[in-house]
């Protein structure tokens, strides 16, 4: 699935890591001087993050967590840059050792990152280590979407998620791969439905778990799972949605008042993993506060609250209404996703639906919930697009 290596390779250059200590310092010296409001008035998370606690991830994050530890994480994986319609795209890039394995490229959404799919990195590329079969082996490449992480930020409009997608299908073409699938979840699967409304050549199938697939219309008589699916995206668009609409219409507003403020930025991100994961009443219950922190580290030490908040601004039009599709695709429902699609609407939207997976346990992030089950949903899903 691989091609001879093109010259376009050699734009591709390593990357690695490097934060400086002075940066850390700053960090901790800002969280130990921050400003904390009075409490909610409320017993209940309906006003937003907690003080309490806010104040005490914030208390780990400035005493107890560790980001060299994590930026070793990354170093050992190999990392590059390359330039891609103006931008210095940021990415992972693994080859599996077992010959046949099928390229992957992986998209993260919001508050996601690279982060979350660094424990599905060993199990794709290595399946015999982690009890699977050699012949489930992916080679994969996972990018920092534009504006994310260690991809560069965008300095003009215009980059939509088409834009993404056509970017990622450069960087396939430049890795040297003619036969490859994708993969994501959140904006990550607003990325690969869009890649799967372009087919390009070489991209065999998709897999989400996350769906794109409620009808332009919602009929007006419902089966019990399609109200669920349309009161659990009420609820997205509403009580749980602050944050999306905020960077879909002010996202430098955002920027500016998280820029600044590391505690600001910790319990924005705290707050959609805490209403959108598959807790038992806290985030940290399922993701642990060290995930947790690894994630909001990376937009820190980034400054990229404003330029990750521009997707939702750039994208504002998109509905849950997406493309009908008829490429090859794979789906696993989540449980506890918000919202939760019924198998009709995503069967009517895919019409060429290889595999339909409902996991037992997750929510809305499922690469950094249950990475497990994501893998051998992945491995299973896309199978078939192997011979």
């Amino acid at each position: 699935m691989t091609a001879p290596t093109s010259p376009a390779s050699s734009r591709v250059r390593p990357f690695t890591v490097s934060i400086p200590e002075s940066e850390i310092d700053d960090l901790k010296r800002r969280l130990a001087g921050t400003r904390w409001p009075d409490p909610e008035t409320v017993g209940d998370w309906s006003q937003g993050v907690r003080v309490e606690n806010a104040r005490s991830l914030v208390e780990h994050w400035g005493r107890g967590y560790d980001w060299r530890r994590f930026e070793s994480e990354l170093n050992r994986h190999p990392q590059f840059l390359t330039e891609i319609d103006g931008l210095d795209i940021h990415f992972i890039h693994v080859r599996s050792k077992n010959p046949g394995a099928m390229p992957l490229i992986l998209t993260h959404g919001w508050p996601g990152s690279i982060v979350e799919f660094l424990k599905l990195i060993g199990p794709l590329t290595d399946p015999v280590a982690y009890g699977g079969d050699a012949a489930d082996s992916f080679d994969v490449v996972i990018p920092s979407l534009p504006g994310f992480g260690f991809s560069q930020k965008p300095t003009e409009t215009g980059w939509t998620v088409s834009r993404i997608a056509s970017a990622w299908v450069e960087l396939m073409k430049r890795l040297g791969y003619t036969r490859w699938a994708a993969q994501g979840g959140d904006w990550g699967a607003v990325v690969t439905t869009e890649l799967g409304a372009m087919r390009p050549e070489g991209l065999l199938g998709i897999h989400l778990n996350t769906q794109y697939a409620f009808p332009a219309l919602i009929p007006e008589t419902l089966t019990p799972e399609q109200r669920h699916a349309v009161e659990t995206l009420g609820l997205y668009t509403g009580v749980l949605g602050g944050s999306n609409h905020l960077q879909g219409t002010k996202p430098e507003t955002v920027g500016i008042a998280l820029a600044d403020s590391p505690a600001g930025q910790a319990a924005w991100i705290y707050e959609k993993f805490q209403s959108k994961t598959d807790n038992n009443g806290l985030a940290e219950d399922v993701l642990g506060i060290d995930d947790i922190l690894d994630a909001i580290s990376l937009y820190w030490f980034t400054n990229s609250a404003a330029s990750s908040g521009r997707i939702y601004w750039e994208n504002r039009s998109l509905t849950f209404a997406g493309p009908k599709l008829t490429l090859p695709v794979a789906v696993t429902v989540f449980p506890k996703d918000i919202p939760r699609l019924p198998r009709s609407w995503i069967e009517d939207t895919y019409s060429n639906l290889i595999h339909y997976g409902e996991a037992d346990k997750g929510g809305h992030f499922a690469a950094l919930e249950q990475p497990g089950i994501l893998v051998d949903e992945i491995r299973a899903g896309l199978r078939t697009l192997r011979s």
